[in-house]
């Protein structure tokens, strides 16, 4: 235990009856000066004390909130399967034990079947909660527009157009279709090789809509325990339902859909099961609302016939890597911030990127300015796009990383 300072001696005065009125008058304003210091240290320490007393105070107060949390009762989670006039009917998380419970008094007009609640260890039922979400499901939701336009994309004119034509269209002017008497475009899958421009797409959707855009790659609805995939999925398409309207975006949906077969791990068996449930989610008994869907793979082969057919996917765009024309404006995009020098001849490097698919040409371009940083230039020349080239052709890793082989 602490213990208080001492406290100053107090200053005395002892006055000589011989003195003099002068000296009489030092004196007394000596100790005045004494007492005054004195003063201050005591006032000094008074305020310390106040701070210190208002720390233990709030000390004090935390360390009284935490008992009373310890001695509080913890509430149990369980779901309301039924309201009667008798009581409530609530089976409790986990055991899945029925109970016929009552309720506090302020709750009775605001519990329904289905709800989540709270119940103590006498099964009565204390608190209302929230529908459950999966946070996971939420973590997807993205915040932040990308920052990629359709005019970032180059080679793939016809493709940007009909997912414009089957995404973004129903969702910026959904009267049109009304008045048509059509249903727009309910899903569009995106195939191809690698690097062509199927997640750009997406990227591009985002931004150029204000719905809600929710992304996931289909390895992560593939979960360990039972149920737990379905129920991510459950979860993801009412999320949408609550921010439509909205786009589900599902990268290398492969990994989820692919084509059933008489496999009897539980892991497949897993699998299909969380497929079943995107099946449903996708074009089952109730209306979808305006909800969109976007699905990119670069298997098309492997995906079972169930998610391909119409009311799923009414539109299958196939991305494959870019024309001669489509190589010669996806170079302009990527160079257009470089500093060029005039001998770079672009229908040249077209025809010598035969093959490529847009993400290798944005690496060709990346790897011309590392040869001119190399050699101290910042000015790209077209012997660097051919040393570049080459490097890509030969599959040369001494460099940077080889996005032509890494695919």
């Amino acid at each position: 235990m602490s213990r208080s300072p001492s406290v100053p001696d107090r200053p005395t005065l002892e006055l000589d009856p011989e003195m003099s009125d002068e000296e009489r008058l030092s004196a007394l304003q000596e100790h005045f000066t004494d007492i005054t210091k004195v003063n201050d240290k005591l006032g000094e320490r008074v305020d310390a004390a106040a701070d210190r007393r208002e720390d233990l105070a709030e000390e004090v107060d935390k360390l009284q909130r935490e008992n009373e949390m310890l001695k509080t009762t913890s509430l149990y989670v369980a779901t309301v399967e039924d309201v009667t006039e008798d009581g409530v009917i609530i089976k409790q998380h986990g055991n899945n034990q029925e109970v016929l419970t009552d309720m506090a008094v302020q709750l009775r007009e605001d519990i329904e079947a289905g709800d989540r609640v709270a119940v103590n260890d006498s099964f009565t039922i204390q608190r209302l909660l929230d529908t459950e979400k999966d946070a996971r499901a939420q973590a997807m939701e993205v915040d932040a527009s990308p920052a990629v336009t359709y005019g970032d994309i180059g080679g793939i004119d016809d493709q940007i157009r009909e997912v414009r034509e089957a995404v973004e269209e129903p969702l910026v002017n959904p009267e049109q279709f009304e008045e048509a008497g059509i249903e727009p475009p309910s899903g569009v899958l995106l195939y191809g090789p690698p690097g062509t421009g199927k997640t750009m797409l997406a990227k591009a959707v985002a931004n150029e809509t204000d719905a809600t855009f929710i992304k996931m790659a289909g390895s992560e609805l593939v979960q360990k325990f039972i149920g737990e995939g379905a129920k991510l999925v459950r979860d993801l398409f009412s999320l949408a339902a609550e921010r439509e309207p909205a786009v589900i975006f599902i990268d290398e949906i492969d990994a989820v859909a692919s084509k059933r077969t008489d496999s009897k791990t539980s892991g497949d068996a897993e699998v299909q099961r969380t497929m079943m449930q995107l099946l449903s989610e996708m074009d089952g008994f109730e209306d979808r609302g305006n909800i969109r869907i976007i699905a990119a793979t670069n298997r098309f082969d492997m995906l079972d016939s169930a998610i391909l057919r119409p009311g799923r996917f009414d539109r299958l765009i196939e991305v494959p890597n870019p024309t001669a024309e489509g190589r010669r404006r996806i170079l302009e995009i990527h160079t257009d911030g470089m500093n060029l020098d005039d001998d770079v001849d672009f229908d040249r490097l077209s025809r010598a990127t035969e093959d490529f698919s847009g993400a290798e040409i944005e690496s060709l371009t990346t790897e011309s300015g590392m040869f001119a940083i190399r050699d101290g230039r910042t000015e790209v020349t077209m012997d660097d796009f051919d040393g570049a080239l080459e490097t890509m052709e030969a599959g040369d890793q001494s460099t940077v990383p080889n996005l032509r082989y890494a695919y």
